[in-house]
C-alpha cells in the first residue's frame, strides 16, 4: 500500500548577508531551489517553507549569518501499515536531505504516514 508521509523540520543556513532581511531571503530561496530540485527527481512529492529567522547575527564585520528555516517535506512509501511507513519515510527523508546536501536538520515532529 502506499502512504503520504510528512515530517516537519528545521535546518540552519549559513551565508552572508547585507541586512536581516536579505540572509533570511536568501537562505529561503537556498533550500527552496533545493527542495525543487527534489520534487523534480521525483524524491519529494511535496514541500513548504514555513518560517525562517536569523538564530546568529554575524559577530564581526563579513561574518556570516546563521538562518533557521523552517519546512514540511512529505515523500512516498510503500508499506503494509501505517508504523512501518513512518519509519520508511523518515528513512527517505533524512536520505534525501543528507544527499542533497541539507545540514544540521532537526525535526519539530515525528513522521505522520496517511494512505
Amino acid at each position: 500500500m502506499e502512504f503520504a508521509v510528512s515530517r516537519e523540520g528545521t535546518t540552519l543556513v549559513t551565508l552572508h548577508g547585507g541586512s536581516d532581511t536579505t540572509a533570511r531571503e536568501d537562505a529561503v530561496a537556498k533550500l527552496e531551489e533545493t527542495f525543487e530540485s527534489l520534487a523534480a527527481e521525483d524524491v519529494l512529492v511535496d514541500w513548504a517553507i514555513e518560517d525562517a529567522a536569523v538564530r546568529e547575527h554575524p559577530t564581526a564585520p563579513f561574518d556570516p549569518y546563521t538562518i533557521a528555516v523552517e519546512f514540511d517535506v512529505v515523500v512516498t512509501v510503500e508499506a503494509d501499515d501505517a508504523d512501518e511507513a513512518g519509519e520508511r519515510g523518515a528513512e527517505a527523508i533524512d536520505a534525501a536531505l543528507t544527499d542533497a546536501g541539507v545540514d544540521s536538520v532537526t525535526y519539530r515532529s515525528s513522521p505522520t504516514a496517511s494512505a
